[in-house]
């Protein structure tokens, strides 16, 4: 359902206890169904060795799944614009646990590319883009915290899915490591989905206690989502080089798939950190000025895993990388709900997570393919920091634009 303006001073359910209740479950949802954007990245060496094929083509699963990804937030924030968040999302989970279980059957790289893409990836839009569109419609004071809070739930299962995944996989392989995550999201993920069935609170209206008005910019609706997506697009080619390949490039200097899951989630762990302190900030001083923080360090950390490439100084650039890039992506729903219609957020927020998944999937690939032509990952790590230096370029003049309708407005 969605918020829209209302005579009374406030709706019961924004800011209340449940809405808490509600981000909780959320956050245990996203967690746990996280596992769809980071279980390929943990078997990608094992998957590339049985199937028998390069870098570039190993990277495609990952790539087909954040196109998968990106498709479903669009569709899903549509459909919970219109009936809610617990159908589509339940609908989304049985696909989610079903694709795990037919993907450890598959016999071939396209095969698993296909399951991959179509039904773990949309499967796992339901707990992103579509998620963080429904909890902002129960928060108004501290919605920048609860975005970025119930976002964070994706980081969480970084942290934890990575750990606990090499040791399944060592033991008893990664088809069986496949089938018994799939058993886990179905168990789990379907009751929890059943506790969110309550719709949408109506918004508070302008003026009243709570409030938070659509700010003016001087930007069409239409102008904005162009930049939002080229940003967006822009500072996940970038995310996703150390996110997808860290393991591999652990691989490639003799470290081992475990030291390089450890990077990952000391990665992602920080990201929660990083996106829990940018909801904060971004509710003192914006989700604009938010962004660009993250995005000029996150350029600086990429430029740090160039020269630095020991075992300690690789745990330590993983760390800070993910304490620079975790509040990014929530930032963009923040920016969505300052200047945009809360009644479109399900679609607006879909169409610009949309874009930063193709980020992610571009970059995943972009990086084993420059790889394979260089034989290192120096030139991929270039290549993020040129794209994130556009994501920079789009989102100043965002900034430019709101503080001209600001001044305009004093």
């Amino acid at each position: 359902m969605t918020t829209t303006a209302s005579s009374r001073p406030s709706s019961p359910g924004i800011d209340s206890a449940y809405a808490w209740l509600r981000l909780g479950i959320s956050m245990l949802l996203a967690t746990i169904g996280g596992v769809g954007m980071w279980a390929v990245v943990v078997v990608l060496p094992a998957m590339q060795a049985e199937f028998g094929v390069d870098r570039a083509a190993a990277s495609m699963p990952y790539t087909a799944t954040m196109a998968g990804f990106a498709v479903g937030n669009v569709l899903v924030g549509r459909a919970i614009d219109r009936i809610g968040y617990w159908i589509p999302a339940l609908i989304a989970s049985v696909m989610l646990g079903t694709g795990f279980l037919l993907a450890s059957l598959t016999t071939s790289i396209l095969q698993f590319t296909l399951v991959q893409g179509l039904l773990i990836g949309v499967g796992t839009s339901a707990i992103f883009g579509p998620l963080i569109a429904d909890i902002s419609h129960w928060f108004n004071r501290r919605r920048g915290v609860a975005v970025t809070a119930a976002a964070a739930g994706s980081y969480l299962a970084g942290v934890i899915w990575p750990l606990a995944m090499p040791y399944v996989i060592q033991s008893e392989g990664w088809r069986f490591t496949y089938a018994a995550i799939g058993v886990v999201c179905l168990a789990t993920m379907l009751p929890l989905i059943m506790l969110l069935r309550r719709g949408a609170p109506h918004a508070a209206a302008p003026g009243s206690p709570g409030s938070r008005p659509v700010q003016p910019i001087t930007l069409s609706p239409a102008a904005l989502q162009v930049l939002l997506v080229v940003a967006g697009l822009g500072c996940c080619v970038a995310m996703s080089m150390p996110q997808v390949h860290i393991v591999a490039y652990c691989m490639d200097l003799g470290y081992g798939v475990a030291r390089g899951a450890d990077m990952l989630s000391i990665m992602m762990a920080a990201g929660v950190v990083s996106r829990l302190a940018s909801g904060f900030l971004a509710d003192r001083i914006g989700g604009v000025k938010t962004l660009l923080i993250g995005s000029v360090l996150q350029a600086l950390s990429l430029l740090f895993y160039i020269p630095f490439d020991g075992l300690a100084s690789l745990y330590v650039v993983s760390l800070v990388f993910g304490l620079s890039q975790g509040g990014i992506v929530p930032c963009y729903a923040i920016i969505v709900r300052e200047y945009m219609p809360a009644k479109e957020a399900g679609q607006r927020v879909g169409i610009v997570i949309m874009a930063t998944i193709f980020g992610m999937a571009i970059g995943g690939w972009m990086s084993g393919w420059i790889y394979d032509l260089t034989g290192s990952y120096a030139a991929a790590f270039l290549n993020g920091i040129a794209w994130n230096l556009l994501n920079i370029a789009a989102m100043v003049l965002v900034l430019w634009k709101a503080r001209r309708s600001a001044a305009a407005m004093a």
